[in-house]
């Protein structure tokens, strides 16, 4: 398939993330954002209501979180479980999909915080270069 193609045929071959109006390359956000997947490899441990969620992913914002939460869901990689108690009781966890592209994403954190020392040394090298930093 070339990178202008995308069809929504069945089977995976049919999606093509090049493509520019390839509803894959959404899903692909909402995984690779900032927040996205940080959420998701939270939630890969433990299902979490939402302030647990918001805690353990410091530095989100309830907005953001929420917004997350919601594209996360639409796409299938979230499952939000409503108990319908007083106060209202809602937790999070991960789909199978969810699952899996978290433990993709955790392979990666764990490779940039396990090489953090060589990326530390790159940037000062290439500031002193440049005479930044």
């Amino acid at each position: 398939m070339s990178q202008t193609q995308c069809t929504e045929e069945a089977g995976a071959d049919a999606y093509d993330v090049f493509a520019r109006a390839c509803p894959s390359r959404g899903t692909l956000e909402h995984v690779t954002g900032r927040w996205g997947s940080l959420t998701l490899c939270a939630l890969s441990g433990d299902t979490l209501r939402f302030n647990e969620l918001r805690r353990r992913v410091d530095g989100v914002s309830e907005k953001m979180l929420s917004q997350t939460l919601h594209a996360l869901e639409r796409d299938g990689l979230v499952i939000r479980d409503a108990q319908p108690t007083n106060p209202p009781h809602v937790e999070y966890r991960l789909s199978p999909l969810g699952r899996a592209a978290a433990e993709r994403l955790q392979a990666l954190i764990d490779l940039v915080e396990t090489r953090m020392p060589d990326v530390m040394a790159s940037r000062e090298s290439y500031d002193a270069a440049r005479g930044t930093g």
